[in-house]
């Protein structure tokens, strides 16, 4: 293969200390290795040529002189097709402890062979990714730019669901993504984040420990090298993998434009339980989040209970409504609240410990619950016995 073919014993050295499992042909495994580094994410040529022939045989027709069916894409693989680039991939898994998952691993997230010719060849993962097997799955999504209410809610989404043993799935941006993850942590669950680069460079870096505490409970996941960048592309294409991986996908808070719609795109082509949650009419922050509702068909979630109605027979959460099914800061919430006198946000967030911001945010999301209500004067009173 034009240089790239090695002998057993150069392949089980070049495949040391990967992680990968027993039972893996190592030169299966050494040629999606090839395949991260040759193809961009979602290649569909690359996916097309490893399901006719296998990575092996497909490395080698991808690196031959040809002039057949294979030439155009030839032609955007052959400036990545350097040994030196995949010895730096290798030795950057190796320093960063990273493991190479590669059917038939029984790691392997075999949800993700639903998107056909685009599954990635290999995933590199920092974490056990085998956390998932048997677990339901919930991506939970949104905007960087999150406004107090959305990340309220993603909050107390994720929390509830991950006591519920449910994964929970997401980017590991700022906004919706972070959320989500921190609250799944704080709730002792597991949460995988899928990144646009390589697992060994936090991306942000503002969540270098965020990620961590992520490897630690649960697995940090990428299609891309050790060593590659986030490109616009890339996170685009990763997330079809955060769509595919869940069995569901909830939008929390989105903008007209926002890449979560993309995501939830992905989600309702792969025939995923997707689903959004509404906010102000007038909050161009959830602009997508009523997209996703009316243009596609996106179940209205106002609750944990909602996703849970989403997952069917996948989880069995504690019942709707009840201290047992809140968060900590529901609670609180709730108790700062009277059923009979009306207090304003001032004196609720002073009585509950929030900032204002935040008891405003947590408010809107227990009047959809059902728990709290607004008075003609501005007002809030509970609704639920507590």
């Amino acid at each position: 293969m034009n240089g790239i073919e090695q002998s057993p014993d150069a392949v089980a050295e070049a495949m040391d200390g990967l992680g990968v499992a027993g039972g893996v042909d190592l030169a299966d495994a050494y040629a999606r290795v090839w395949w991260t580094v040759l193809a961009e994410p979602g290649d569909g040529a690359a996916g097309e040529l490893i399901a006719r022939y296998g990575a092996i045989e497909a490395l080698r027709i991808a690196t031959t002189d040809t002039d057949d069916e294979w030439d155009a894409a030839r032609e955007r693989w052959r400036p990545r097709q350097k040994s030196e680039l995949v010895r730096s991939t290798l030795d950057a898994a190796r320093r960063a402890s990273a493991a190479l998952i590669v059917p038939p691993d029984p790691r392997w997230p075999g949800r993700l062979d639903d998107l056909g010719v685009h599954t990635p060849p290999a995933l590199w993962t920092r974490g056990d990714l085998g956390r998932l097997a048997g677990a339901a799955t919930v991506a939970i999504v949104g905007a960087r730019a999150a406004t107090p209410y959305g990340e309220a809610v993603a909050t107390d989404l994720a929390a509830e669901l991950a006591s519920d043993g449910v994964i929970v799935v997401s980017g590991a941006a700022y906004g919706i993504d972070g959320a989500a993850h921190r609250a799944t942590l704080r709730a002792g669950g597991s949460t995988v984040a899928f990144l646009a680069g390589g697992v060994d460079r936090a991306y942000p870096r503002g969540h270098e420990s965020l990620l961590a505490g992520v490897a630690a409970s649960g697995a940090v996941v990428s299609e891309t090298p050790c060593g590659a960048t986030p490109t616009k592309w890339r996170f685009l294409a990763r997330n079809r993998l955060i769509a595919a991986l869940a069995d569901a996908v909830v939008v929390v808070e989105a903008g007209h434009r926002s890449g979560s719609l993309n995501t939830a795109a992905h989600a309702a082509q792969l025939g995923r339980a997707l689903g959004a949650v509404p906010g102000p009419i007038t909050s161009a922050a959830s602009a997508g989040s009523h997209r996703v509702l009316r243009e596609l068909d996106g179940v209205c979630v106002t609750s944990a209970a909602d996703v849970r109605e989403m997952l069917g027979e996948r989880v069995t959460g504690s019942s709707e409504g009840g201290a047992e099914g809140r968060t900590d800061d529901t609670t609180r919430l709730l108790d700062a609240l009277s059923p009979r006198a009306g207090r304003d946000v001032d004196d609720i967030a002073r009585r509950a410990g929030f900032s204002p911001d935040d008891a405003r945010a947590r408010l809107g999301f227990a009047e959809l619950e059902g728990r709290a209500v607004r008075d003609d004067d501005g007002r809030w009173r509970s609704l639920s016995a507590r």
